[in-house]
């Protein structure tokens, strides 16, 4: 149990979706909390998975990290500016949810929605020079099986004829050949993607069925959606039942076929940070997420914080948009549409609810870490 008197707080969530950047969200729960425990020190650790906040991440982390504008093709084809971040060590990151992602989209569209976009960013990657990639790709717009990269990168998809297929997920279903011999090799030191969910790429667990209605796809849809990464699968080889191989509607299974590893994101970013440092030196840890539910625990932020938390002996609480699973995990856990009395509320102004939410677990605290005290390892 933490220490009588003023705390050491470790804030460290995952960006809120559409409404909060980490770095927001970060922020909002220390003035928060500092309003209701002003003596406390915080500190803020903004985390990503692999999804939205990736670069921010990686760029706050890295001492001499610099960004690199880029215009690429965005999911819906319009001409959109982004960026990747240059590592001085010569490593590469690249952000599928700044070049692909679904809030670049004017409104879903699952069979045109394509990846394109990654794959030139992954190419200007590549044409500066880098040693190796770090690639995030959580948050995307399309289910295409990562085609759309594959094919900035010089892989073709064609149909019987010999024709390319168009783009997105609705050419996988005239997909006759994968023609990979012109593709470009990965950097010298390697890719590895940094995956937010450990899904494969086909089955009840896969982009389709799961991320499909997320993207737009209607109950007929979603069939045909896993019909075309089928059929991908079954030409281009590779192994489908892979964990991680339907990150991002299908985009693991396709930077798998490129040669790159892939890897919990979370882990990576918290590499960069030195999080197990920082939560080792703290008296109770703050992560959180937009929607806390069943798919938490495959590889999102607050799973990976939590685990770092229990091997340090130190109480993890849990902010989150909605709550959808068990927080029994987590020594005291709020919902902003519990605090804001529903979700339209918690989604028109999520800083201040956040900063509500902090301020009712800074003041249940000595009860939420002595309730955790009994399970944690000592310190």
């Amino acid at each position: 149990m933490p220490p009588p008197g003023p705390r050491r707080v470790l804030v460290a969530p995952d960006s809120f979706k559409g409404t909060a950047t980490a770095a927001e969200v970060a922020a909002a729960i220390r003035d928060g909390w500092l309003a209701a425990r002003p003596a406390d020190r915080v500190t803020l650790a903004p985390m990503a998975d692999g999804g939205e906040g990736t670069l921010d991440a990686f760029a706050a982390a890295v001492p001499g990290a610099r960004r690199v504008p880029v215009e690429v093709d965005g999911p819906d084809g319009r001409r959109v500016p982004a960026a990747w971040v240059l590592l001085p060590d010569g490593t590469g990151v690249v952000e599928l949810a700044a070049c692909s992602g679904l809030p670049l989209m004017g409104r879903p569209a699952p069979f045109a929605a394509h990846t394109l976009g990654l794959g030139q960013a992954v190419a200007a990657a590549l044409d500066a020079g880098v040693d190796r990639l770090l690639l995030g790709i959580g948050g995307s717009a399309s289910t295409d099986g990562g085609t759309g990269l594959l094919t900035a990168l010089g892989a073709r998809f064609l149909d019987a004829a010999g024709r390319p297929v168009p783009l997105g997920a609705a050419g996988l279903a005239a997909l006759d050949r994968v023609d990979l011999a012109a593709l470009r090799p990965p950097p010298p030191g390697g890719a590895t993607v940094l995956s937010d969910v450990d899904a494969p790429l086909l089955g009840p667990r896969g982009p389709a069925a799961v991320f499909g209605p997320q993207k737009g796809a209607g109950p007929d849809d979603v069939p045909a959606l896993e019909a075309g990464l089928r059929r991908l699968a079954a030409l281009a080889g590779g192994d489908p039942g892979e964990p991680g191989a339907g990150a991002a509607g299908g985009t693991g299974f396709g930077l798998r076929l490129w040669g790159a590893a892939l890897s919990p994101g979370a882990a990576a970013v918290a590499a960069a940070l030195d999080l197990a440092r920082l939560v080792a030196g703290a008296d109770v840890v703050v992560t959180g997420e937009g929607r806390y539910d069943d798919q938490t625990a495959g590889g999102k932020v607050p799973a990976h914080v939590l685990a770092l938390a229990r091997a340090a002996g130190v109480p993890v609480l849990l902010v989150a948009g909605s709550v959808a699973a068990p927080a029994t995990p987590f020594a005291d856990a709020v919902a902003l549409v519990d605090v804001a009395g529903g979700a339209e509320p918690a989604l028109a102004d999520p800083v201040r609810w956040l900063r509500v939410a902090a301020g009712l677990l800074a003041r249940r605290l000595p009860d939420a870490a002595a309730g955790q005290a009994g399970t944690a390892p000592s310190r």
